[in-house]
């Protein structure tokens, strides 16, 4: 331990900070604030300095695990969630990342009570934890290959209930509650290849200068009406003279509105997105077919766009066009280090 002036602290920082931004990208910045319970103003502090800088935000959950990780992860909420004794109102509960006899013991009684009605209780772990003696299924990862685990689930679920058929239950809840169908304009991949890469979100101020908070207010193309809208409720909204709260899926007016998930049609462009992929052998691309939509911002500049979803779609390499000879062959190279380019070799399971 070596003693400094929080001066020379604060630059030995933002120079580890600069150098990681310049060499590899914000998006290789993670980390994790003290909990709201400590400091709301660090907490505050530390998310907004991540999210203003294009760092990934991850939950202090996944430094102690004392509670369930993947509600804080998904929705950034501390315990703003639904008490333990809700498990018993669940059909099927995963227990991944949190060992719940041991790091909440006083909870554990309501996940063993839940199966009593029948609830379906897998518990995801290397080893034999205490909460895998009361699950119906013990799923035992390899340690360190969790995040490949939830890669093919995840690639299943995108691939068999929103591209093979879609399930109204599932697309209506994407559209309204997670930023799936928000556009992303696209730019000029830094390869210097003539691809592209995503940028930042559409927004309001892009189409019309001088909109009241319109560099915080996301677009969806509605279908209803073939418009790029700002559902009322974004976050410019809530700061704006018109305090709109509510993620409603209705616009200004009050009139309903319906997100395209998607802007894949008939005869959409197509385009060649790269993607940043991380392994063990290093920093690589991945090049995606990606479909397109051209707008024209307030400057009378033209800019290609496409949804969130369709960037997660061709992230995974699920194939969406008959001639996207950029997208994985099958499940089974979908998220394989080489890419999803179909080189792998290796055998998966049969998901059908």
């Amino acid at each position: 331990m070596v003693r400094v002036h929080s001066k020379e602290a604060y630059e030995l920082i933002s120079a580890c900070l600069l150098y990681t931004i310049k060499t590899y990208g914000p998006d290789r910045l993670a980390g994790f604030t003290p909990i709201p319970a400590m400091s709301m103003v660090s907490f505050g502090a530390g998310v907004r300095f991540l999210s203003l800088l294009g760092g990934e935000c991850l939950s202090f959950y996944d430094w102690y695990a004392d509670l369930p990780p993947a509600s804080p992860q998904v929705w950034g909420e501390q315990t703003d969630v639904p008490e333990a004794a809700d498990w018993y109102n669940s059909d099927y509960i995963i227990m991944w990342g949190s060992n719940i006899p041991l790091t909440r013991t006083p909870d554990a009684h309501f996940m063993t009570e839940a199966r009593y009605k029948g609830t379906k209780v897998v518990a995801v772990s290397p080893d034999y934890a205490e909460n895998v003696k009361f699950a119906d299924d013990w799923l035992a990862p390899e340690p360190g290959s969790d995040s490949a685990v939830a890669q093919g689930m995840t690639y299943v679920i995108l691939n068999d209930f929103y591209h093979k058929r879609q399930v109204p239950a599932f697309t209506n809840y994407v559209k309204q509650f997670t930023d799936l169908p928000f556009l992303v304009e696209l730019v000029p991949s830094a390869a210097g290849n003539g691809h592209l890469t995503s940028g930042h979100y559409l927004r309001q101020s892009d189409l019309q200068a001088g909109d009241d908070y319109g560099e915080w207010k996301p677009l969806v193309l509605d279908q209803k009406t073939n418009r790029l809208v700002s559902p009322a409720g974004t976050l410019g909204h809530k700061y704006a003279h018109d305090q709109h709260f509510n993620l409603e899926l209705k616009d200004l007016d009050g009139k309903p509105i319906d997100p395209a998930l998607s802007v894949l049609t008939a005869d959409s462009a197509q385009v060649v997105v790269d993607f940043p992929t991380f392994s063990n052998e290093g920093n690589a691309v991945v090049s995606r077919h990606l479909p397109v939509k051209t707008v024209t911002f307030a400057d009378g500049s033209s800019h290609q766009v496409a949804t969130i979803f369709d960037l997660l779609m061709a992230q995974y390499g699920i194939k969406r066009v008959a001639d996207d000879v950029l997208a994985a062959n099958d499940e089974n190279d979908a998220t394989s280090e080489d890419g999803g380019r179909g080189d792998s070799a290796a055998e998966g399971p049969d998901y059908d």
